[in-house]
């Protein structure tokens, strides 16, 4: 008898050109296990776990702004660390401390780490194009800086919006196993997917001339190649440096290709603590719990002071280094309503997880709302 099979219905793509696990009536679920949703995903235990302890702040939790964010039906956690102490905590009813959450685009800061140890360590020139360290690249990135793709500060025919189906960025996730490639399609790579990103529609270069940052996720994995071709390592070694260095209690899961490379751009998933105690090795200047060194204090000072500024709404904060800043704290928002907050001058980290239920799983507003509050608890 001839054996029959189905597409995994978590991966296939059905309305609005989203796969399974992303439809809005399975996308709770799906961020709060996505570590078991994507096709493909490695993981790393820390050797030695960070140790917190609890010294709760009133005034955060009197907040209306906390009490507001915190009662909405999409909201997952909330961690502030002050230190190793924490300052504040809450969960959803169905969510938990235990609980690993997608961080989405958060995932990105382990590039200002990475990047800035090997700067710091004369591996890495930020102004050499990017084929200089990849010769296969495509057009739309081999001529641009690595200091541009860091800094968002590149346009090519890659395309990041969320309410329109057939934005490059999902081709981006066929080839990281987030979703099924067409049918009979060959499943791709995120090299191979990388090699294809041209020029925009009627430009020669790849310069961007908007006077704004250029948000593409695919800047964060061509990053990711240009580290593991210099350093001589996998990526996911090096991702696994960061758990010990951060500490963590739970389990570090990161989504990959078939090849096993790391997804970077997006691929992480924490438990709140442990992306907060992720959090304090900025706020340590790269330092880990070890006195192991995964960061450069010199670069993370860098990235709080340069950058390409952002557009609306989030006008008056820069993107750096990967990361989103005002001057005074580093940050980043991740698909679907996750911000990460650290304020090395107060070793504050706040962290907000959620899982929202619009069809683009996005909300602009949404976002500012998070860092407003965030900005205000992390300066007392």
């Amino acid at each position: 008898m001839a054996l029959k099979t189905h597409p995994n219905p978590g991966l296939l793509v059905g309305f609005g050109e989203k796969p399974g696990w992303n439809q809005p009536e399975n996308r709770r679920r799906s961020f709060h296990n996505l570590h078991q949703t994507v096709r493909y995903a490695q993981s790393f235990r820390a050797g030695n776990v960070l140790t917190l302890h609890k010294n709760m702040d009133p005034t955060i939790a009197e907040r209306a702004d906390v009490a507001a964010l915190t009662a909405l039906p999409w909201f997952s956690a909330m961690v502030v660390l002050r230190g190793a102490e924490v300052a504040f905590e809450r969960y959803a009813p169905d969510f938990g401390p235990d609980r690993a959450h997608s961080i989405m685009s958060v995932s990105k800061t382990t590039l200002n780490l990475i990047i800035g140890r090997m700067v710091a360590d004369g591996k890495l020139d930020l102004e050499r194009p990017v084929d200089f360290y990849l010769p296969w690249i495509g057009p739309g990135y081999a001529k641009a800086t690595l200091q541009q793709v860091l800094n968002m500060d590149v346009t090519n025919d890659y395309t990041e919006d969320y309410t329109d189906p057939k934005s490059r960025c999902f081709d981006h996730e066929a080839a990281t196993g987030f979703r099924l490639p067409p049918e009979g399609a060959p499943e791709g790579t995120m090299k191979g997917f990388l090699a294809t990103i041209g020029f925009a529609a009627g430009a020669t270069d790849c310069v961007n001339r908007s006077g704004f940052a250029q948000y593409r996720s695919a800047n964060t994995d061509v990053l990711a190649h240009v580290v593991e071709e210099v350093s001589g390592r996998r990526f996911s070694a090096l991702l696994a440096d960061i758990a010990d260095a951060a500490g963590i209690e739970g389990v570090f899961n990161v989504a990959c290709d078939r090849t096993g490379f790391a997804m970077a751009d997006g691929g992480i998933c924490l438990t709140a603590r442990d992306l907060a105690r992720y959090g304090l090795i900025f706020a340590r200047g790269g330092k880990g719990v070890n006195r192991e060194v995964v960061g450069d204090a010199g670069f993370i000072t860098k990235s709080l002071a340069t950058g390409v500024p952002m557009p609306a709404p989030r006008g008056w904060l820069r993107y750096s280094n990967q990361t989103n800043t005002d001057g005074t704290w580093l940050g980043h928002g991740g698909y679907g309503g996750q911000y990460l907050l650290v304020n090395p001058k107060t070793e504050t980290v706040c962290v907000f997880l959620s899982v929202l239920e619009n069809d683009a799983a996005y909300d602009p507003p949404y976002f500012v709302r998070i860092i407003r509050m965030f900005e205000e608890i992390s300066a007392a």
